[in-house]
């Protein structure tokens, strides 16, 4: 009989306290790829499980491409493309780009957030394998929920299990991939 693959293993925990205590204790015996799941935001939390935001980098990188081509596109089509002497002013006037530019700046930098904040979250995904646990239905509601990716490089099926069941959840499970 063929098992599926694993995805890693899960800890279910009553309380926010329990699931950042235990995000925690992970964090610090090793464990990089973990995950945490709840009802609610939780303060602290992803500092704990050692999450990064790379979005403000995105946001601001789609502001500058967005404010360059603002300016650009303005210098090529009064300067370059099609110059014309009206009234005396110089072809590059940059003061008249100011506006355009900083539209530009605004509505890259909002592109660039929505779209980079859907990639980085690694949406959409209309399936993951954390919904093949039935007891992760609970995590809208009441449950908090830690998952150690098999993925990491510390873990090893019985010793994370074991691991795990020493942070005291209320149950712990395998998830398939």
């Amino acid at each position: 009989m063929k098992r599926d693959p694993i995805y890693g293993i899960m800890a279910e925990f009553d309380s926010a306290t329990a699931l950042v205590e235990a995000a925690r204790k992970t964090h610090l015996a090793g464990y990089k790829k973990i995950d945490a799941y709840s009802p609610f935001p939780i303060e602290g939390l992803a500092e704990e499980i050692g999450s990064r935001n790379d979005v403000p980098i995105v946001v601001l990188i789609g502001g500058i491409v967005g404010g360059l081509t603002g300016y650009l596109m303005q210098y090529w089509m009064s300067a370059v493309d099609y110059p014309l002497n009206i009234g005396g002013k110089p072809y590059h006037s940059w003061p008249a780009f100011i506006v355009i530019t900083f539209e530009m700046t605004i509505l890259f930098a909002g592109v660039s957030a929505v779209l980079g904040m859907l990639a980085l979250n690694g949406l959409p995904m209309p399936y993951h394998p954390v919904f093949n646990v039935p007891r992760f239905a609970l995590a809208s509601k009441d449950r908090f929920f830690l998952i150690v990716f098999s993925s990491d490089k510390k873990y090893d099926p019985a010793a994370t299990r074991k691991f795990l069941e020493s942070l005291d959840p209320r149950s712990v499970s395998e998830v398939p991939s």
